[in-house]
């Protein structure tokens, strides 16, 4: 930094499993290998032996490193920026742990690990949270008595946000460098977690996550919109511990749930070889966007652009088709022939003829974090 040139980059995919996949690529190296990562830790902990490699690695000496910055997803009230981790704020991310059991305990293993491999360097928050502080309150609030506001903040909060924020401003300096309106869109942020927003004139005015990131759209393994009654019919009639349910909801539904996979790319080749679960929970995953789109498509009062993300949104032709399909009334026509293509920049794979154009963005949640981070040590004395 500043010049976002990228040193090195690296990728951990199905942590838990015995065949979890590491990456790690350089000017010079590119290498994946298969093994057993038991968890966050020891992914993280393989990662840093990759860059400290005497022979492949790009850093010589710890001391090297300045800055860490840490996605954490839930920042609740108290982050509306990024900021220096410290251990007050490392309490306050433990305590929003129950608001994003999946995430945040997570989060804060990330920064413990770093602050042992790297203990000279400012650990720096960046939170999902922050983008979408100044939502306004007929959004965030809940129809519930006011107490439950006022003293103890249940709101809904969003998540994803570096992402949105990312791809939001993407798409306004595509299109506008295409003389093209864009000052209201929809971005869909499709990956083991899901979300969307809308957004106008840069500014997010609604989103489909809450309290916690597990309602809005089907997701890996977390079931998006439940009617709460099947919540308290699981725990009253059929005997679940309240802490059961949550685990249903967080780790057992979803497309896991539905079809006994959370790995789309299995999801979609069994579908496509006759598999009735698998080819129904796509209809059911992609039926739940299209809600989203319409509803927030009322809230904007218009639309100029949709914009699809992050793993499955940016490489599933599948999901984007189906997502897309029958909403001409919407003026939203995609390019078959350009949605089948591999996306690697920027693409418009709506036709011509479509009023509402139809945008792929890679998103890169590592650069808007490097660049928040850059900009809060900028400013210390580091």
């Amino acid at each position: 930094m500043p010049s976002e040139n990228v040193v090195a980059s690296g990728l951990i995919e199905r942590i838990g499993n015995s065949n979890a996949v590491i990456s790690y690529k350089t000017s010079e190296q590119n290498i994946s290998k298969e093994l057993e990562i038991s968890d966050h830790e020891k992914g993280l902990s393989e990662m840093n032996r990759f860059l400290m490699h005497s022979e492949i690695g790009v850093i010589k000496d710890k001391s090297e490193i300045q800055v860490v910055g840490h996605r954490v997803v839930h920042g609740g009230k108290d982050f509306s920026d990024t900021v220096e981790i410290t251990d007050e704020i490392k309490s306050k991310i433990k305590s929003l742990s129950v608001l994003a059991p999946l995430h945040n305990p997570n989060n804060l293993k990330g920064i413990e690990v770093a602050e042992k491999v790297f203990p000279n360097a400012m650990q720096v928050g960046v939170f999902d949270t922050a983008f979408f502080h100044e939502m306004p309150e007929r959004a965030f609030r809940y129809a519930i008595p006011n107490s439950f506001y006022k003293k103890y903040d249940i709101r809904a909060y969003g998540f994803h946000g570096t992402s949105h924020k990312y791809v939001s401003e993407k798409a306004q300096q595509f299109l506008a460098s295409r003389e093209l309106p864009g000052n209201k869109m929809i971005t869909i942020h499709l990956g083991n977690g899901c979300s969307m927003t809308a957004i106008k004139d840069g500014k997010a005015i609604d989103h489909s996550l809450g309290f916690g990131p597990a309602n809005g759209l089907i997701m890996g393994t977390r079931s998006g919109d439940i009617d709460q009654s099947v919540i308290f019919y699981l725990i009253n009639q059929l005997g679940y511990s309240p802490d059961e349910v949550n685990n249903i909801i967080q780790k057992e539904s979803g497309m896991l749930g539905l079809t006994g996979h959370h790995d789309l790319r299995d999801i979609q080749q069994k579908a496509a070889e006759g598999n009735k679960a698998c080819q129904l929970a796509l209809d059911m995953n992609t039926y739940r966007i299209k809600k989203y789109i319409g509803s927030y498509v009322a809230a904007l009062n218009g639309l100029d652009a949709i914009v699809f993300t992050a793993g499955i949104g940016e490489n599933s032709s599948v999901i984007r088709k189906m997502a897309c399909s029958n909403l001409q009334y919407l003026g939203i026509e995609i390019d078959d022939a350009m949605n089948d293509q591999r996306i690697e920049n920027i693409s418009d794979i709506s036709l011509k003829s479509s009023k509402t154009k139809v945008l792929v963005i890679p998103t890169n949640e590592e650069l808007e974090i490097a660049k928040q981070s850059y900009n809060l040590i900028s400013k210390s004395d580091i």
